[in-house]
């Protein structure tokens, strides 16, 4: 077993040190800076704004004018034995522009401006829904490290034990079972740190994924404050935050007026456009045999006596309604997020008050008690056995209990819409 022992210890020195011999730790703005410069699926919403830019200039893009030529008079029999096919010939150009009334064009360009802004507000959602789970996983990624550094503070402790435990059968003072019992336990000790090892592994994966970082796992590391802190604002506070900074609530109410323009839009296309056209005409005239070239005008109004656009108005008119219904939906939705958030991170300060004023110390006061007991022969093995899982329990559940704390407060910063908790 001293063989095993020192194999381990030697197989845990060299990972820290492997780990360390090019290993760079990212702090959290850090790893947000990263994120913003290089995670695809923003970058990819972000293109989305552009195309939506695109569109303004569609929206406010002015009819083109048609240009006609004509020809007619050409002859196809001859005159008096002459065959001059063209002397006749009759030819004139044409133009004519599309005129839009009621300001068809300039609501266009409203309602693609506006469709640009909820375009921006959405974008700002994935944003905010992304960078929560960018900071779940730098949180699961410290709750790891600190699980990894219990595991290996509770093996490096109960090694200690053992080399006393072992000098006692030695010198006859505790019997061979005792020691065998207390060797085995060792097992759950080793068992943790290498599970420790492989959650912290998978951790950074995770992060580097929504970093598109390809940097070997053994050279990514982050470096962070693994603790808690009592929240400064109240619940009205923050349920007035959050009404004027979520993105997801302002696009719903960017939405309405989108609606409300996209309405306008509907009455005014129901208006009728006329078409002006104009052309010059090389044309002789009988009346006066030097006058080769005239010119004529005309004006086309279609008659909307049929279709009137009825079907758009009404539809766009029920779309503000729907709307406003949506929008409607979203802010009880950001009620139901703050308050819910707000609910989990009072529970969690509630359970880290009593753990870090009460079990942490009593935890380790009772451990080394009786661990100094029974190496004094004054315990028995179940006690020693008892007080140090007991004492494992307590840290890891609050170092469980920390990250669920952090984790709830970037809940909080996705309920708000901003980070109010660091």
């Amino acid at each position: 077993m001293n063989r095993l022992t020192a194999i381990t210890a030697a197989l845990l020195t060299a990972l820290c040190a492997g780990s360390a011999v090019a290993q760079q730790s990212y702090t959290w703005e850090q790893i947000k800076s990263k994120f913003e410069a290089a995670n695809p699926t923003l970058l990819a919403g972000q293109l989305n704004i552009d195309e939506s830019r695109t569109l303004e200039i569609t929206a406010y893009l002015r009819p083109n004018p048609d240009f006609t030529l004509s020809t007619d008079g050409t002859q196809l029999t001859p005159y008096k034995g002459v065959y001059t096919p063209l002397a006749g010939t009759q030819y004139g150009p044409a133009f004519s522009y599309l005129h839009e009334r009621e300001h068809k064009r300039e609501l266009r360009l409203e309602s693609a401006v506006k469709g640009t802004l909820v375009a921006s507000s959405q974008q700002e959602d994935l944003e905010r829904n992304l960078i929560f789970n960018l900071r779940s996983a730098f949180v699961q990624t410290l709750q790891q490290k600190a699980v990894l550094q219990l595991a290996q503070d509770n093996l490096a402790y109960y090694d200690q034990l053992l080399k006393v435990s072992r000098d006692r059968l030695n010198a006859g003072d505790i019997a061979r079972v005792d020691f065998d019992r207390l060797d085995l336990q060792r097992v759950q000790y080793e068992s943790d740190v290498q599970t420790a090892l492989v959650n912290l592994r998978t951790a950074k994966i995770q992060l580097q994924q929504l970093l598109n970082d390809r940097t070997p796992v053994e050279q990514f590391d982050v470096a962070g404050a693994f603790s808690y802190h009592e929240t400064a604002y109240t619940d009205e506070e923050l349920r007035t935050m959050a009404l004027n900074a979520r993105p997801d609530l302002r696009a719903a109410i960017q939405s309405i007026d989108k609606a409300k323009t996209d309405h306008q839009l509907a009455v005014s296309n129901g208006s009728t456009d006329p078409t002006y056209s104009a052309w010059i005409t090389h044309n002789p005239s009988f009346n006066n045999p030097f006058d080769n070239n005239t010119v004529g005008a005309s004006v086309n109004i279609p008659l909307r006596i049929f279709d009137r656009n009825q079907g758009e108005k009404e539809r766009t008119d029920i779309d503000i309604r729907r709307q406003q219904r949506l929008a409607d939906a979203a802010r009880a939705q950001v009620y139901n997020d703050v308050d819910s958030a707000v609910a989990t991170i009072n529970s969690n300060i509630a359970l880290l008050r009593r753990y870090k004023e009460i079990y942490l110390e009593e935890a380790v006061r009772v451990r080394d008690t009786i661990a100094f007991a029974y190496k004094s022969g004054g315990a028995s093995l179940l006690d020693f056995l008892s007080a140090q899982s007991d004492y494992r329990s307590v840290q890891l559940n609050y170092i469980n209990l920390t990250g669920s704390w952090m984790t709830a407060a970037g809940q909080l910063n996705l309920a708000v819409g901003r980070e109010v908790i660091q």
